[in-house]
C-alpha cells in the first residue's frame, strides 16, 4: 500500500483526490481511500492540519491533493459590524471553530448554538458546503492547548 509521508501546497495537477471532513483534515496516521477508489496510509511524523489545496506526497511520487468536504453548516449574520464582533466573542467563548468573515461567521451546524445565535439577535441560515475555521491563536491550524 502507498504512504504518503508528507504534505505541500500546490496548484499543479494531481494524480487523485481525497475528500476529507473538517474532522478528518486533523491526522498524522490514517488508512485513507482517494476519490478514485485506491487505498494508501498517511503516514506523517507529527499531527497537522491539511487544508484544501494541501496535496500528499506518496512514496512513489504522485501527489493526491486534499479537498474539503461539504457539512452541515450555519451562517450567522448580525444588523450592524458591532454586534458581529460581540457574536464572534461568545462563539469563541465556546470554544467553537468559526469562519470569521467581513459580515458574516461559519459555523458547523448545531441546533443549540444555532438557538444562542438567535436569542442573541442574529439570522441563522443553515447551508452545506466546506469548512475551513480560523487556526488556533498559539500556532498554525489547530492547537489544544497554550503551550508556546
Amino acid at each position: 500500500m502507498p504512504r504518503a509521508t508528507s504534505v505541500i501546497h500546490s496548484h499543479d495537477p494531481a494524480a487523485d483526490t481525497v475528500t476529507l471532513s473538517y474532522d478528518d483534515r486533523f491526522r498524522r496516521r490514517m488508512a485513507m481511500t482517494t476519490d478514485g477508489g485506491e487505498g494508501f496510509l498517511l503516514d506523517l511524523p507529527e499531527t497537522m492540519e491539511l487544508r484544501a489545496g494541501d496535496h500528499l506526497i506518496l512514496d512513489d511520487g504522485r501527489h493526491i491533493a486534499i479537498r474539503a468536504a461539504d457539512e452541515p453548516l450555519m451562517k450567522t449574520t448580525s444588523p450592524d459590524p458591532h454586534h458581529l464582533t460581540r457574536t464572534a466573542w461568545h462563539v469563541g467563548n465556546r470554544h467553537l471553530p468559526c469562519e470569521v468573515h467581513a459580515d458574516h461567521l461559519i459555523l458547523r451546524y448545531d441546533h443549540v448554538i444555532e438557538q444562542m445565535l438567535q436569542q442573541l439577535g442574529c439570522t441563522v441560515e443553515r447551508l452545506d458546503g466546506p469548512f475551513n475555521p480560523e487556526g488556533g491563536a498559539y500556532g498554525h491550524g489547530r492547537t489544544h492547548g497554550h503551550a508556546h
